[in-house]
């Protein structure tokens, strides 16, 4: 292994973009969680049911900086 290559790599970014998804009605939002986090779980209101409802995380998106 090269010296430039231990030089030049990126850290990873401490938090990332997750899509989160209704277990009962399937509306979506994203929200951000720290990269060595448990998977998302939370009650939140679900407009399409108009009534609150778990969401459970579905995959990652992206990293933040």
């Amino acid at each position: 292994m090269f010296l430039t290559n231990i030089l030049l790599k990126k850290a990873k970014s401490k938090n990332i973009l997750v899509l989160m998804e209704s277990a009962v009605s399937g509306h979506q939002f994203t929200a951000i969680r720290e990269r060595l986090a448990d998977k998302l779980e939370m009650l939140r209101f679900d407009p399409y049911i108009q009534k609150t409802s778990l969401y459970r995380e579905r995959k990652r998106v992206r990293s933040l900086n």
